[in-house]
């Protein structure tokens, strides 16, 4: 059994990953504020302690770090929003930035092993290079993508100074049940099955070509388990599926699944965002036992079985 520190662990990924790491038999504490993320999202388990916890307040954080002592920290929290991080840069590279970087450093300070961390596809910007490798220069659009870039920046110089493992995921575009649909943070996925379960239009920013590639949130977390093996000092892995995905298709997806005609509003396309976007994952695939178990269709069905079947609680 391993203690473990979970930050933003009651949040969409985070409680996904609690559960997972719950059923291998750690124990497993969750910091978070409780801003996005909720209590109800994880389970009444005698090894699961939630700590409402601002990852800003470094003296808060410090007590906890110095107490638990975790041999592993898993690093979800984040404000992840691109538009969020253009209108409110100052908060957003707070946490994003600052709050990274504390909780990095209390996690070298109080001895952990292993800090894995989520990083994200938005280091890559508007490289028209496909699929995205975890070799190119970052070039990132945003900054929330500069601001997970800085973390990997961190992540590396202290991996280097400390001798502690350091693991940056570039999660793509990550979908899957719990995921907040009226959350400003919430992927595409969760608000199109929202609005098209409520008989509502889906706005589409830009023609609609604009690709992504959509990973279920259990493949993340598998990603995240299978990591905890991987030797050396600092490492970045893409967490994709290898599937370029436009959001024409998803939209035509969701509509099959329905027995829907479509009702698609297009608007202008947004600041910030990427038109192209598809993961090379053969690093992770190569040095792990990571593999994409979830295709698109097999995810968006059960996705919209899974918020039906709330819905009607």
């Amino acid at each position: 059994m391993k203690n473990i520190i979970v930050t933003g662990g009651a949040g969409f990924i985070g409680s996904h990953l609690v559960k997972a790491l719950l059923l291998d038999g750690h124990r497993v504490v969750v910091v978070d504020d409780l801003s996005t993320g909720k209590s109800s999202n994880l389970p009444s388990h005698p090894n699961c302690h939630l700590f409402e916890v601002d990852i800003v307040d470094e003296l808060a954080l410090a007590h906890l770090f110095e107490s638990e002592r975790p041999s592993l920290v898993y690093h979800e929290a984040a404000i992840a929003s691109v538009q969020k991080s253009i209108h409110d840069p100052v908060r957003t590279s707070a946490v994003n930035d600052q709050g990274a970087k504390h909780v990095f450093e209390l996690a070298v300070h109080v001895g952990s092993e292993q800090i894995v961390f989520a990083s994200s596809a938005a280091v890559y910007g508007e490289d028209p290079r496909l699929p995205k490798r975890e070799t190119f220069e970052p070039t990132p659009l945003s900054p929330y993508g500069f601001q997970k870039w800085q973390n990997e920046k961190d992540a590396a110089r202290l991996a280097k100074k400390s001798g502690v493992r350091f693991t940056a995921l570039r999660y793509f575009n990550v979908y899957g049940p719990q995921q907040d649909p009226q959350s400003e943070y919430s992927g595409v996925i969760s608000i199109f099955v929202d609005r098209i379960l409520n008989d509502l239009p889906l706005t589409i920013f830009g023609d609609g070509g604009q690709t992504r590639d959509f990973v279920n949130v259990a493949d993340v977390v598998q990603a995240n388990r299978s990591v905890q093996r991987v030797g050396g000092g600092f490492n970045v892995f893409n967490v994709g599926t290898a599937q370029e995905t436009s959001l024409l298709e998803l939209v035509h997806h969701l509509y099959m699944i329905e027995n829907q005609a479509p009702n698609v509003v297009f608007q202008p396309r947004r600041e910030g965002d990427i038109h192209r976007s598809v993961a090379d994952i053969g690093q992770l695939m190569s040095k792990t036992d990571y593999s994409s178990n979830v295709h698109i269709l097999q995810g968006l069905q059960a996705l919209v079985s899974a918020i039906k079947l709330k819905n009607n609680e």
